[in-house]
């Protein structure tokens, strides 16, 4: 029986990013590592994953980046389409790991969320 490949979209910086990989790893699980940093996501591929976690887009920012506060985005009027047009434009807006398997997507914090796909 073969295994669906996971991809994983990743700040190779981060630390919660770092561990959900170690986990993979240690799991001997096949998966693809995808640095949003250097292979920005598009519109329609975050538009898909946030569709996918079942979440406003809102709710996958992360509210404690100083760009956060620079850009106002506790403004509560921003559609969803500026909001992920914001956080392509600054990918560290992204809570992250984002995790998919099959057509399950998961934001793996705390990094042992990621036992739920495995």
């Amino acid at each position: 029986m073969s295994q669906e490949k996971i991809t994983i979209y990743v700040k190779p910086t981060c630390t919660t990013c770092r561990k959900v990989l170690k986990i993979l790893r240690e799991s001997e699980t096949d998966f693809d590592s995808v640095n949003y940093f250097e292979e920005p996501l598009n519109k329609k591929t975050l538009t898909q994953l946030v569709k996918s976690l079942g979440i406003p887009p809102r709710d996958l920012l992360r509210k404690n980046e100083s760009i956060y506060k620079e850009l106002g985005l506790s403004n509560k009027e921003l559609s969803d389409s500026q909001i992920i047009d914001l956080m392509i434009k600054h990918p560290d807006l992204i809570q992250r790991p984002i995790v998919v398997k099959d057509k399950e997507v998961i934001l793996a914090r705390p990094a042992l969320e990621i036992e739920k796909i495995l």
